[in-house]
């Protein structure tokens, strides 16, 4: 018998393949434990050129497999949906092939476990078909499987109908130290159009059944983090987060990026005194009009403080006049930004990643949320861990965020230390769970253990 051998299978988005990639290192690197990681071909050309040009090398034992090629994921089409209905109907077909070709093969060791994105049910269903063990992991916060897991008492409830379309507009909470959730901030309605909606709504309801029959069910996040979410659902299991059990000393860029960061932009960050500098980051899908854009930008001139901002490529071609306070870059290494002395505040659209990563760093966030689970996010920073405040929309119908909001949410968040205070008990409590004895690491190792057995 050689070393175990485990297949992971992320969602192909640049916030749910980093936290994978993070697990898989810790378990070639703790575990000795051989993993196949399975990319569409689209990812799998977008990791490999920015690992190339960062410098950034897998560990050894990781080894990237591309099993879906870009005309059928669909991937460039931008068309709603489709990505997802690639994923569903096109790719287990080919993970089949892939396991069952492994394991018919003398000269690999088989595949004894699936690791896939809980969003993908299939994936574990699979492996059960196959006499494969599964884990099922979630990539965002425990308080978006609850709110999965309560689908069925919602519609009992008349709270929202079989499509999961709400009745009424009603905030609510399932358990104190949780998020609160408004019925219009509910992951699927903020997706963005029908499609979308009807789409995760189904795979949310669907799914339950497939992740709670999964031998393990583990989570990026730590007890300390949602206690509430962990006492109402004890099945999931917080390993994280992730990012920082690499050490939490020294971050480092991240092998799962699809995009080449930016070097020069912690030489810009070590010009600037300690606690002065907006990291200003908007994740991977965050899409801003031209009129929203150009208020952004001149909320951030308001400041009259520092400023680091990503804008993605295919925003780069608008180029706001900037004084020299501030830097533009298309990607960071975000974790090495995070954890840098002269960072005061974090502007965010509070994916999860983001969210733990400025957590585990100690700063506070001003909350930008999009879609998807990042209204869950934004209410765990600022009414469940108070490290942050949410920036409100223009009410004269535009739903824009000015810059005059901006430099004022920018000037209360610096200027009443008690967000810095309440940020760095958070950064002490959350090491807590991934220093050696820490929940977070016990669940970890004993995972390994199960693999390793």
């Amino acid at each position: 018998m050689g070393n175990p051998h485990i297949l992971v299978i992320p969602y192909p988005a640049q916030g749910h393949v980093i936290p994978l990639m993070e697990l898989a290192q810790c378990l070639a690197r703790h575990g000795g434990i051989n993993i196949t990681f399975v990319l569409t071909q689209t990812t799998h050309s977008q990791i490999l050129n920015s690992s190339a040009l960062n410098n950034v090398a897998l560990d050894d034992g990781i080894h990237l497999v591309s099993v879906l090629d870009a005309s059928e994921s669909n991937e460039s089409s931008n068309v709603p949906g489709k990505l997802f209905e690639a994923i569903s109907k096109i790719m287990p077909g080919k993970v089949e092939k892939l396991i069952r070709g492994i394991n018919a093969s003398s000269s690999e060791s088989h595949i004894t476990c699936v690791i896939a994105d809980q969003s993908l049910g299939w994936a574990l269903e699979l492996a059960k078909k196959l006499g494969v063990q599964t884990a099922a992991f979630l990539p965002a916060a425990a308080a978006n499987l609850v709110l999965g897991f309560n689908i069925p008492k919602l519609i009992d409830d008349g709270i929202i109908n079989n499509e999961g379309i709400p009745a009424e507009n009603k905030t609510f909470q399932f358990a104190p130290t949780m998020p609160f959730m408004n019925t219009s901030d509910f992951v699927w309605v903020r997706m963005g159009n029908l499609t979308l909606q009807r789409v995760v709504f189904q795979m949310m309801l669907g799914n339950n059944k497939s992740v709670k029959s999964a031998d393990w069910l583990i989570c990026n996040s730590a007890y300390d983090l949602e206690p509430g979410a962990f006492s109402l659902a004890p099945e999931i299991l917080p390993i994280g987060p992730l990012l920082a059990t690499k050490t939490l000393k020294t971050p480092t860029s991240s092998a799962g990026s699809f995009w080449p960061a930016e070097p020069n932009c912690l030489k810009f960050l070590d010009q600037h005194p300690p606690c002065s500098t907006i990291y200003a980051a908007f994740g991977s899908s965050t899409a801003f009009s031209e009129a929203q854009f150009e208020e952004l930008a001149k909320g951030l001139e308001l400041t009259n403080r520092p400023f680091l901002w990503v804008v993605k490529s295919d925003d780069a071609n608008r180029k706001p006049n900037i004084s020299e306070r501030g830097m533009m870059v298309n990607w960071t290494p975000q974790q090495e930004v995070l954890s840098h002395p002269s960072l005061g505040c974090f502007l965010s659209h509070c994916g999860w990643n983001s969210t733990i990563e400025s957590a585990i760093n100690g700063v506070p966030i001003l909350c930008w949320p999009y879609f998807a689970d990042q209204f869950i996010n934004q209410s765990y920073i600022c009414d469940v861990w108070k490290i942050g405040l949410a920036l409100k929309r223009d009410n004269n119908g535009s739903g824009i965020i000015k810059s005059e909001e901006i430099k004022n949410k920018v000037d209360q968040l610096l200027g009443d230390n008690s967000f810095k205070e309440r940020a760095l008990h958070l950064k002490e409590v959350t090491r807590a769970n991934i220093a050696e004895g820490g929940s977070s690491h016990n669940n970890l190792m004993n995972f390994i253990k199960w693999i390793n057995a």
